[in-house]
């Protein structure tokens, strides 16, 4: 069996792991304590939603200018810009929650300015990979690998937030979420790439956005996959942005009970992610993207009605699993596939086509949350989601034979 994680060898990508690994625990950590802030301040759902739409609504907007810049300039610049102006986000929060003079519209224009750059950041940083590693072969791992960082960061943020919010305060976590940026701001300083290739001459920008979508629309898997991904982030990622709400209806819980509940999804994701490391290649992976949709529909159905807090914290698990297979498994096959001219307007497609409808998903969510309850919006979103992947079982072997001609063309052995 291969390797987990053998795109570690890599030392230029082994340096960002280093620092993305302490970042990312620092952002769920902020994460956590910007959501249970803002519903302590408001009691409100519909604000969750809000807050969630304020966060990802600049990806849909933003991503497919910042895939084409990513396609045209230095992209180990533009993520070190990123992370500088990530972590000015988080002193800004830290200061005024210390002196006390937070209020809500403080936080959503700052979730609006991280997501932002957050919106120019992932679509540079899924291009950026294949600079890092230098070896296209080990760019399925290396992006299997990113996520099992992620999701370590989701395993351990919420549940160190929740203690933090009981022991001190939201300000701490803001604070220690800005420190983590030192280690980010390390790792680029020991990072040597080569940077891509440029042509001398681009078409105007509209033009070249333009050819982007076209040649995703033209690619029967790509459309294909990246329509089920926005299925996925309407329907069932959304649960995150009600999951205060779900503490409060179904366990009368506090900071902790949010922590370890968000926590466990994490767990599921890590065991996802360390299990789509282990594969050698891209074949096979259009049963789990289906398989994982079902179970993510089913488990939604069933955390709906549940009250038992193990079975919840299991069912959490299941949830925060599937949408990793589905999301990551996804962006492994696009990474596989795509031509390299247009690897950064292709994967801010894919940003758009998750992170970018997450925040319709969630407005549309929180606001179902304030007449019906959280619970009952749990049970809508994932019957809605069985029904796509029901849908998506129905395509699969048109599916699967466009993916065979793909992956031949290619000179990938497989029977997806």
């Amino acid at each position: 069996m291969p390797s987990p994680l053998r795109a570690l060898r890599h030392r230029n990508f082994a340096y960002f792991v280093a620092g993305q690994s302490c970042a990312l625990v620092g952002y769920w950590i902020q994460q956590i304590a910007v959501s249970w802030l803002v519903y302590k301040l408001t009691g409100s759902a519909t604000l969750l939603g809000v807050l969630s739409f304020a966060a990802n609504v600049p990806v849909l907007l933003l991503a497919p200018v910042a895939g084409i810049w990513a396609d045209r300039f230095n992209r180990h610049r533009m993520m070190l810009a990123t992370q500088v102006l990530e972590m000015l986000q988080a002193i800004a929060l830290a200061v005024l929650a210390y002196g006390g003079w937070i209020e809500v519209w403080h936080v959503i224009a700052l979730t609006v300015m991280l997501g932002l750059c957050v919106a120019v950041e992932l679509p540079v940083r899924h291009a950026y990979l294949l600079e890092l590693i230098g070896d296209k072969q080990d760019l399925p791992n290396a992006v299997a690998t990113t996520s099992l960082v992620a999701n370590c960061g989701r395993l351990v943020g919420p549940a160190v937030a929740g203690l933090l919010i009981a022991w001190f305060s939201e300000a701490t976590c803001f604070l220690i979420n800005a420190i983590t940026y030192v280690a980010v701001l390390v790792s680029f300083a020991f990072i040597r790439v080569s940077p891509q290739q440029i042509a001398a001459s681009h078409p105007p920008a509209l033009r070249g956005i333009a050819d982007g979508v076209l040649y995703a629309w033209r690619s029967v898997p790509i459309r294909a996959l990246l329509t089920v991904l926005s299925l996925i982030a309407l329907t069932a990622a959304p649960y995150s942005t009600l999951m205060p709400a779900v503490v409060h209806e179904a366990f009368d819980g506090n900071a902790q009970t949010l922590g370890f509940l968000v926590g466990a999804a994490g767990c599921g994701a890590v065991c996802a992610t360390l299990f789509l490391a282990s594969r050698g290649n891209v074949r096979g992976l259009l049963r789990f993207i289906l398989s994982a949709a079902l179970l993510a529909g089913c488990a939604l159905v069933a955390l709906s009605q549940s009250r038992a807090l193990p079975l919840s914290l299991a069912l959490m698990a299941v949830i925060g699993g599937s949408i990793l297979v589905t999301s990551v498994s996804i962006n492994m096959i696009l990474q596989t596939i795509v031509e390299d001219d247009k690897r950064g307007r292709v994967m801010s497609l894919y940003t758009a086509a998750f992170l970018g409808v997450v925040p319709l998903g969630a407005m549309l969510a929180g606001a179902l949350a304030d007449r019906i309850g959280a619970t009952h919006t749990l049970l809508v979103g994932g019957i809605v989601c069985l029904t796509g992947a029901l849908y998506l079982a129905h395509q699969l072997p048109r599916l699967r034979l466009h993916m065979r001609e793909t992956y031949a063309r290619l000179g990938i052995e497989t029977t997806s």
